[in-house]
Order: C-alpha cells, then structure tokens, then sequence
C-alpha cells in the first residue's frame, strides 16, 4: 500500500509540521487529536521552563501549587457538581482508575460501554472497548472481564438501528439500552461509559434527546454515568468539554490529550464530591507515581490560559469546516460526514448499495480509504483514518484559519477524485 512508511517530524510550528527531510505538513489530525493549540506555543513552552527551574517532581502523596491550582481550575470548567479530581498520566490510565474507583463506589463489577468505542489499551481498558481489532489482540493474552456492550445511536454505512428519523433513532437506541441494563441486572452494573461525540470510531454525534435519555436510565437504576473525554474534552467540539454541547452532566468525566495540549503526559478524572470523599475516606490506593507531575500541571495551566482565546476560534470556524466537508459529498463514494466543532468523519460507501466501499473486519485485500489518505498526504496534507477503515477523520488544531480549512479539504477533494474516478 503506498504511503505505509511513516514520516519522521522533527519540527513543529502551529498546524504545520516538518521532516527531517525537510518536507512540510498540515497536521489535521492534530498528531492523535492532542495537540489542540497548534505546535511551539510560546506562552506553554516558557511555562513549561519556567517550572522545570523551580521543581520537577513532587510525589502524588505531597502537595504541590500548580497540581492545586489546576485542580481547582479544572473544576471551575467541568459540568456543574464536578468538584474532584484524580490525576492520572495517560487517557487509558485515566479510565482504568474511573473503572476501580466506580466499582467501589457502587460495590458492582459490570461497565456497560458501545460497540465502536475506545476507551485505552491496558487491559482493563482494552475490555471496554468495543473495537474489537483493538480488544481482541489484548485479550488473547490475558482475558479481560466485567464490560457489557451495548449498541451506539448513529447512522450510515454501518447503522445498527433502522430508523427513519433522529427521533426514531434516538428512541430505539435509548431502549435497547435499557433492556441490556435489564437484562445485565441493575444491581451488578457500576457505571455507564461512553464518549460524548465518537472518537476514531467515527466522530459520530448522538440524535436528539438520546443523552437525556441515558441520564434518566443512569438515575432510575444507580448507574454511575462516566464521559470518556480523552478526546472531546478542552475545546474540540466548541465548548470546554463535549458533556456541555449536549447539556449532559455526567457523575464523572475522564480527561487526557487536550488538558495540556500534549505537551506533557497528563491525564484525570473529574468526579462528583460525595464520590471523592468515598475515594479519599476508603483509602483506595491507586495512586500513580507521576500522575500530576508539576511541570505537566504547570503546562496545563498555560494551556488553559491559551484555550481562552482558541476555543472561540473551533466555534467561529466549525460552520466553515462543516460545510467544505459537506461539500466532498458531491463525490458518490463519499457517505455520512459527521461531527462537531474541530472532530469529524468522512464514510466512504459503494453508492450502489451504501454499504462500506471497504470493510476491513470481514474483507481482505487492498482499502481505497487508505490510497485517499495516502493521496492527501502527498499534496501536503495529513489526514487520519478512522476506525474501521472505510473512514477518514479530520481534527486539526485549533489555531487554523480559514485559508487552513480550504488547503485541507481540497487536497481531500483531489485525493478522492484520483483515487475513486
């Protein structure tokens, strides 16, 4: 497959990257959907030295100021009642210790999560993901337990539900999921973990009304409701977390990638007081040694301080990049485009039948989508493929013009006119 071997980036300056060979990119991936501010930010970097002069280490059971003072801004930010924080270092971390601390907290073992989610790679992880190209290779080494999958609400080339309407959509979604509640057994179930809009699985956004929905179920049957934010959280889909573009107020939130614009290893869990308290009174130790490292926590106060002027900056061109990529629909092979803010997906599909012009999970052979990609990338443009392969998704960094969005989604458009006509 052309364009397999992976670039070597050396250098990095806003939505731009470089090779050692000197070759340019415009990163619209943001690297892993991390690198939020763009790359080089001057005002993080002199954070990030400033802090490394003054200490480097404090051990997770110390005190430290710039662990305090990003807790309590984190909190100010997060949905209303979240007023915790557990500092972890990556977003699987961090979901691995959400899934330890809610099943002490509710005394039950099962984690219900969708199918096309992902939520990390440890094993604890790895098991609730419903990617199986990823769980799968995990767990025929050490069998993961304790996650039940339920089906996600969305549309397209690969839709679980047949509904001729959001509404129908969003109706039949939010009871198929209270009959697995039902028939899983309220009482054995611990939490409900979901991502807000899909990450690589899509960038899928949720009909209207389906998360009001999943709150009440979460409420009537004791379900800790978990958001999986490693991705959508600090400024991705327009608002300082993907919870508040659905009114949704999870009991906890998991964040990673963004908190410092990957400039530092950091990640957490925002949670509801009384659950802290609980965590704190138990003496649950799962404590990690570098979880909350004070440069990373000084790197993600800087970052703060540099989403303020960028988050409105997604919201001011969201519109913009929506409707370029609406616009690649002209081409047959191009089915749902989805998403919110700075995250979407590109399905390609057979127009003839509207299936996945390619499906990896149960075809062999050569995938198109990656010639696209491949394509892009030769003009000058990085793209990222989605999971399963019959997508491509664009999450550039927030510090992009307009200029930026039309480079991007012309070098898509050109790279699917030769690949697919």
């Amino acid at each position: 497959m052309m364009g397999d071997e992976p670039l070597s980036i050396s250098e990095g300056d806003g939505a731009y990257v470089s090779t050692e060979d000197g070759e340019t990119y415009l990163d619209f991936t943001s690297q892993l959907y991390c690198v939020n501010v763009g790359h080089g930010n001057e005002a993080i970097l002199d954070r990030m030295a400033d802090q490394a002069e003054r200490i480097q280490y404090v051990s997770s059971a110390m005190g430290n100021d710039q662990r305090t003072a990003l807790a309590s801004r984190l909190c100010d930010l997060s949905p209303a009642g979240l007023e915790d924080v557990f500092f972890s270092i990556s977003g699987s971390e961090a979901n691995e210790a959400a899934l330890q601390i809610a099943r002490e907290h509710q005394d039950a073992q099962t984690v219900l999560t969708r199918w096309r989610s992902y939520h990390g790679s440890t094993y604890a992880t790895a098991g609730l993901t419903g990617d199986p190209a990823i769980r799968l290779p995990i767990e025929s080494n050490a069998q993961t337990t304790g996650s039940t999958k339920f089906l996600p609400p969305f549309a397209g080339a690969d839709a679980p539900f047949d509904a001729d309407t959001p509404e129908e959509l969003s109706e039949q979604a939010a009871d198929h999921l209270e009959y697995i509640i039902k028939n899983q057994g309220p009482d054995s179930i611990a939490a409900l973990v979901t991502e807000v809009v899909g990450g690589s699985s899509g960038a899928f956004t949720a009909p209207p009304g389906y998360f009001e929905r999943v709150r009440e179920l979460c409420d009537e049957y004791d379900i800790l409701l978990v958001a999986d934010e490693v991705i959508t959280g600090f400024g991705r889909c327009g608002e300082w977390f993907g919870s508040q573009t659905e009114d949704l107020r999870p009991d906890m939130i998991t964040f990673a990638k963004g908190v410092t614009s990957a400039y530092a290893p950091l990640a957490g869990v925002l949670m509801r007081p009384d659950i802290g308290a609980k965590l704190r009174d138990d003496t649950m130790d799962i404590g990690q040694t570098f979880a909350g490292n004070p440069i990373a926590c000084a790197v993600g106060l800087a970052a703060m301080d540099v989403y303020e002027d960028l988050i409105p900056n997604v919201e001011r061109l969201a519109p913009k990049l929506e409707s370029r990529l609406r616009d690649l629909q002209k081409h047959d092979v191009v089915g749902d485009v989805r998403g919110r803010g700075f995250l979407w997906g590109i399905e390609f599909v057979d127009p003839d039948t509207g299936d996945p012009v390619f499906d990896p999970r149960v075809e062999d052979g050569e995938n198109p989508v990656k010639d696209v990609i491949a394509r892009a990338r030769e003009t000058g443009v990085l793209v990222g493929g989605g999971r399963p392969g019959f997508q491509i998704m664009m999450a550039p960094p927030f510090c992009i013009d307009e200029e930026d969005i039309d480079t991007a989604v012309n070098a898509l458009d050109h790279a699917i006119s030769v690949v697919f006509e």
